[in-house]
């Protein structure tokens, strides 16, 4: 069976990710949603600094074009 990549996505709803942003932030939270151009939907979204968490955003929604890549 050929995997493709939304499968990973949905299968990694309601798990925490961790994203990195091109301005080199990185966010990590549990995913709730997202949609064909990538817009993620987090909670318990945190930034992190040096990997450790550094601001606390609660419910964020990413916008897909500023994603450079989720690993889940």
């Amino acid at each position: 069976m050929t995997k493709r990549p939304f499968d990973d996505l949905n299968n990694a709803v309601g798990k925490q990710v961790l994203v990195k942003l091109k301005d080199n932030r990185g966010i990590r939270g549990t995913l709730k949603a997202f949609d064909v151009h990538l817009n993620l939907v987090l909670e318990e979204a945190e930034e992190l600094v040096e990997n450790e968490a550094k601001t606390k955003y609660g419910k964020i929604m990413l916008r897909g074009d500023n994603i450079i890549l989720i690993s889940i």
